[in-house]
């Protein structure tokens, strides 16, 4: 008896369906077992990853407390209190957080008078690459203002020098470190051109904006203001 087109279709579809049963079943016993490890230790290591990222968000947490009540500390005048916690965060796998304790570690050396041992430790934190370059070069602005009196102009320049840009976060405190070595070196068209600047840039903090306005009218006509003739630290 002939089969009609509907039955050899369905026939054909029936040996299809037994064919690829018969596949799956030699992949499932070829590679089955194969498949559940890669399946279980997919899981495990994405839940070690869990674990390891909140147990980062956890130990941030805690180092974060530790910095504030160093901080509370500090601004209460314990020094020795603080001490030991800031030494622990100094050495920190968070970059933050070990960047904000070196910060106030030199900040106490330089409260104590201290300023050699105030601009290493800020010479150590500009030199340390794997810190962001945002505290890369707030130290570097740091080091030099402790540093400006005993530096030679053109050593302040020249290090300012890829932060005296604007836009530069840090482009204020640099600029005006840059416009007072000018002055010492005896250029005051570019100390006056730098304080102009300086003083019509809006995203320079106030104070500077202020001083470079002032110092900008005073280049030239032979007075300083008292105290202007430094950056503060």
């Amino acid at each position: 008896m002939a089969l009609t087109p509907q039955s050899n279709e369905a026939f054909l579809r029936e040996v299809d369906d037994e064919l690829r049963r018969d596949q799956m079943l030699s992949f499932w016993q070829r590679y089955g077992k194969l498949l559940i490890v890669a399946i279980v230790g997919g899981l495990a290591a994405f839940g070690g990853f869990l674990y390891w990222q909140h147990r980062n968000v956890v130990a941030a947490g805690e180092q974060g407390e530790k910095l504030q009540a160093a901080y509370d500390q500090l601004a209460a005048g314990s020094d020795a209190q603080a001490a030991p916690t800031l030494d622990a965060l100094s050495r920190s796998k968070a970059d933050g957080y070990r960047a904000l304790a070196l910060f106030a570690q030199g900040d106490q050396m330089l409260a104590k008078g201290d300023t050699r041992g105030a601009a290493a430790k800020f010479a150590a934190i500009a030199g340390d690459q794997s810190l962001a370059k945002p505290f890369r070069d707030l130290a570097l602005i740091r080091q030099t203002s402790v540093e400006f009196d005993s530096l030679k102009p053109d050593v302040v320049i020249e290090r300012m020098r890829p932060l005296t840009i604007p836009g530069n976060a840090w482009y204020g405190s640099a600029g005006e470190m840059t416009a007072i070595a000018r002055m010492k070196q005896g250029q005051n068209a570019l100390a006056k051109q730098m304080f102009s600047q300086l003083g019509k840039d809006a995203s320079v903090p106030e104070p500077i904006r202020q001083r470079a306005v002032q110092m900008a009218g005073l280049v030239g006509t032979g007075s300083t203001p008292q105290n202007e003739g430094s950056p503060t630290k």
